[in-house]
């Protein structure tokens, strides 16, 4: 993981160079950082012990949450929707007609999908012969590697009577923008529509982002079963630690 990262760095640092947004004493500090990467890996190897103490601390702990630093930390803020927030939201949209948005409710939790995934769902990944599919099949953007999940009756019948509303056709986006440019719907509006339906049941906005959708089923089925490695094919993660 860290190999990655240091090549990212120093072609970052070549390419503010040639661009000259990046002057000579900037370029050695930065350079000089880069080199004391081994010391301090080393050192934090040689922190085992301490490392052993915290395991032995947390090993009979039935639920940690793990809150990430740096990049990581805004995405690693963002709480999953507890079953009676999940209820509240959806009797809201329901009351209020707002069908387009239920759908989208919906098929965000059932699929656990990243949002730039959910927004370009088309309807014949959900649809076949004007029929809704109990489960289907899409390829992550990220990983380029398959996923599959289910839909719900709730899921089929909303996203169902959405498609008919609309007279959505089989090679449309399930969610097509408003603007002419674009085929579907903005991972940005998809987020403030998300921040909008928290914020209509009392919950703070900030707290929760497109992530929220993403790890609400898997965070719910994670507590009913505890078999992490579900939940890591259920999100189509490649590797365990990144479900972790």
């Amino acid at each position: 993981f860290t190999a990655p990262l240091v090549d990212q760095y120093m072609l970052a640092i070549l390419l503010a160079d040639l661009r000259g947004t990046l002057n000579e004493k900037q370029r050695k500090e930065m350079v000089a950082d880069l080199r004391l990467v081994p010391d301090l890996v080393g050192r934090t190897l040689e922190r085992e012990s301490e490392v052993e103490k915290i395991a032995q601390t947390l090993k009979d702990i039935r639920h940690c949450l793990y809150l990430g630093r740096g990049i990581n930390m805004p995405i690693a803020y963002e709480g999953a929707l507890k079953l009676k927030e999940i209820y509240a939201i959806r009797i809201r949209l329901q009351l209020e007609k707002r069908v387009r948005e239920l759908a989208l409710f919906n098929l965000a939790i059932d699929s656990k999908l990243r949002g730039c995934d959910l927004v370009k769902l088309r309807v014949c990944d959900v649809m076949q012969s004007n029929r809704m599919m109990s489960r289907t099949m899409v390829m992550q953007q990220k990983t380029r590697r398959p996923v599959q999940f289910e839909l719900t009756e709730q899921t089929r019948d909303t996203v169902g009577a959405w498609i008919n509303l609309a007279q959505l056709k089989s090679e449309q986006c399930i969610f097509p923008s408003r603007v002419h440019a674009s085929e579907h719907i903005s991972t940005r509006q998809y987020e403030r529509l998300l921040k909008d339906w928290v914020a209509s049941i009392g919950l703070d906005p900030a707290a929760y982002g497109t992530h929220t959708m993403r790890r609400t089923k898997a965070t719910l089925i994670y507590r009913r079963t505890k078999n992490l490695r579900a939940v890591q094919l259920l999100l189509g993660h490649t590797k365990l630690e990144s479900t972790v």
